[in-house]
């Protein structure tokens, strides 16, 4: 015991060393350091549908979450932009902002204007999805990481483009967390005795073993949400209307022979009246259509539901609710997957603890296991102690469909979660895992007459746990893929001036969760658009 305590000091001290050293160091954009730089200055706000009613735009961007911002940022250095956000600002809300509020906004829930939405989805588990500018970095956990090399090499990014685009988010949202919680201490030292190793210091990169990594908290406990990055680019040139959900994208009449985009249309995110205004892709002069582009960045629910508001899906789902059919893309909705989790509850009982965000990850069984642990609130006055590990490459997907016509409302989704053999098989190694790091001599002595005494459970009775237990990451991903729904550069197939550039065009959630890598997508495709507008104007 006393060597795991001296192990454990040295880490700590090893840990706040690296920070002052960041600190000192700030030219070294690929590590986050403990201070950003000068105070952002963020683009026009406002929540007043009649400002931006009519107007026309070079880019409408759907969504202001991991993916939208940093997107939207880009392209303001040369085009104007509009970015249409169904929740409100993340800057006035204390439960978004202050790391000790932590998992508040998940408890907080209403059906049309709280940061975090419930949904359920068929399978009987209960998710929730951002609705706020900066998406679901406003109400997650903060741990940031990449994606792996062979996930980039796999999607064929260009390399050095990728690793700029991280450091660029890097650079503005992302740092070393301060020190280690005595909680995230704790774990760390439970995935070491449990055999999760080697054990990798503090790294950004998506390595086997166990590691720190980085946080969009920074050292006072603020998070930094992806709302941050729209300061990145030229603010003057973005308008951010909040509190409107856009309930269709509509196509210009004489576009040849793929429709091409021509606007959207949006209504208020709490009006009941459902009125729609409408804005528009501007058009270059001495011609009727315009060369901007309507852009989804609205997320693997949201996505794929307004390109079936639109249209755009499989034309006997969208007869069925009398839409008329823009293009019959029999992918949309399809190969939705979310990542299986178990969770171990480790305390005996809910206590008022300050939530724990995870600082520290294991990851093992070549990368197909990820484990952290979190306190997490369960009501306004109560935590518990949660240790979980997911399964990163699911075999089992599902399917998304419309519920209704009312873009507020949560599609009906079905993951399948377990359904395949292989996926069980590796849900019983992540419990029997998880139930390792909670046995720890460290977790244990940490938790003391607290401790949850748990007997370690059989393969047979694993697999019932499973069944019964299978849970969340909120990692979901899919329903627009690429290479089925959009091409190589995230345009939608069959039609013109449409992209959607979110979770929903993966196949698998890349790192230990998405969030760095759907940052460092907004950036980088941004520039590759940059690019090719540039090109194409100095072709012509």
């Amino acid at each position: 015991m006393m060597k795991r305590l001296q192990e454990t000091c040295i880490i700590i001290l090893w840990f706040l060393i690296h920070c002052i050293l960041s600190s000192i160091s700030l030219s070294s954009s690929s590590s986050p350091s403990c201070n950003k730089g000068p105070k952002l200055e963020l683009p026009y706000m406002t929540s007043d549908v009649n400002e931006v009613e009519g107007k026309s735009f070079d880019y409408i961007i759907v969504g202001g979450g991991a993916c939208g911002c940093p997107l939207a940022a880009t392209l303001s250095e040369k085009f104007s932009v509009l970015v249409i956000e169904r929740g409100d600002t993340p800057y006035s809300n204390p439960t978004i902002l202050e790391r000790t509020k932590f998992g508040y906004p998940l408890v907080e829930t209403n059906k049309y204007t709280s940061a975090a939405q419930e949904f359920i989805s068929l399978d009987g588990v209960l998710n929730y999805r951002g609705r706020v500018l900066g998406g679901s970095t406003a109400i997650n956990s903060g741990f940031y990481s990449r994606a792996s090399d062979p996930f980039i090499k796999k999607m064929g990014w260009d390399e050095e483009m990728v690793k700029q685009a991280y450091e660029w988010v890097e650079s503005k949202v992302v740092f070393a967390p301060e020190m280690l919680s005595p909680w995230q201490s704790v774990v760390l030292d439970g995935l070491l005795e449990a055999g999760v190793l080697p054990f990798n210091g503090y790294t950004l990169e998506h390595v086997q073993g166990t590691k720190l990594s980085g946080t969009i908290f920074d050292v006072s406990g603020r998070r930094h949400t992806a709302a941050d990055l729209l300061g990145g680019g030229n603010p003057k040139n973005i308008v951010v209307l909040l509190n409107a959900t856009v309930s269709k994208i509509f196509f210009h009449p004489d576009s040849g022979d793929q429709p091409r985009a021509k606007g959207v249309k949006f209504i208020k995110s709490e009006d009941d009246n459902k009125k729609s205004y409408k804005v528009y892709l501007k058009k270059p002069e001495n011609s009727t259509l315009p060369v901007g582009e309507v852009i989804l960045t609205a997320g693997a629910l949201s996505s794929p539901q307004i390109l079936m508001l639109s249209g755009i899906g499989p034309s006997n789902h969208l007869e069925n609710f009398n839409i008329s059919v823009v293009s019959n893309l029999k992918s949309v909705g399809d190969k939705m997957q979310d990542n299986p989790a178990i969770s171990l509850l480790v305390d005996s009982k809910p206590k008022s603890r300050v939530p724990d965000t995870p600082q520290v990850t294991g990851i093992a069984e070549d990368y197909k296991v990820i484990l952290e642990s979190i306190i997490v609130p369960v009501s306004k006055n109560l935590t518990r102690v949660s240790i979980a590990g997911k399964l990163a490459f699911p075999a089992s997907t599902g399917k998304l469909e419309l519920k209704n016509k009312d873009p507020r409302e949560n599609p009906l989704v079905q993951f399948n979660y377990l359904s395949r053999d292989e996926d069980m098989e590796f849900c019983v190694k992540i419990h029997q895992l998880v139930e390792e790091v909670s046995m720890s001599m460290a977790v244990s002595v940490y938790l003391g007459n607290e401790r949850n005494r748990l007997e370690k459970l059989g393969k047979e009775e694993s697999k019932e746990y499973c069944k019964k237990n299978v849970s969340t990451f909120y990692h979901y991903h899919g329903g627009c893929i690429i290479g089925e729904v959009v091409d190589k550069d995230y345009n939608v197939n069959g039609v013109k001036g449409l992209r959607v550039m979110d979770g929903s065009t993966l196949v698998e959630s890349p790192g230990t969760n998405p969030m760095g890598t759907l940052m460092m997508l907004g950036r980088y495709q941004g520039l590759k658009i940059v690019q090719e507008r540039t090109q194409s104007s100095s072709r012509s």
